[in-house]
């Protein structure tokens, strides 16, 4: 499983209420969330973000409510992945359940600029920055973690189970 694209980098803390703002809650459709997201941090994100492209940011991403429509509007804006230095632990079990790739590795959150290129391997954690030729190793994910993501999040997960 990899992830490649262009960065949109972000810095620390960035919370649920600037990734999808509390106002759009009335919601759970992910285009309509998408259109929306990250408007309060960053008001050029929906017309510069591109399927594929990745997300950037510092320590604790995704912090503050427990809102699953935060990893839901990143996903459905068309980001492939989210490396940051770490993340809130509600945000990074939200994104797992909802099927939207993302990866420790703060050498590579610090490192990496906006506009760069980048390519992740989940299999084995790697991150490869194709503008600077630099290479990171992030924490890969384990297999049952993999399997969730490819089968598009928790609840495909259990349906192909049965």
């Amino acid at each position: 499983m990899n992830a490649k694209g262009k960065v949109i980098k972000y810095g620390d803390n960035v919370d649920t209420d600037v990734i999808i703002p509390a106002r759009y809650l009335n919601t759970s459709d992910p285009a309509e969330l998408a259109s929306h997201c990250m408007e309060d941090l960053d008001d050029k994100f929906t017309s510069r973000v591109q399927k594929g492209d990745v997300m950037v940011a510092g320590k604790n991403f995704g912090c503050g409510s427990s809102r699953e429509h935060a990893p839901i509007s990143i996903k459905a804006s068309g980001i492939s992945c989210v490396i940051a230095e770490t993340f809130a632990r509600i945000f990074y079990r939200n994104a797992i359940n909802i099927g939207l790739p993302i990866i420790e590795c703060p050498e590579a959150a610090i490192d990496i600029s906006d506009g760069d290129e980048v390519e992740v391997d989940f299999d084995n954690g790697s991150i490869k920055n194709l503008t600077t030729g630099k290479t990171y190793q992030g924490q890969p994910f384990p297999e049952f973690m993999q399997e969730i993501i490819s089968a598009d999040g928790l609840i495909n997960y259990i349906k192909q189970a049965k």
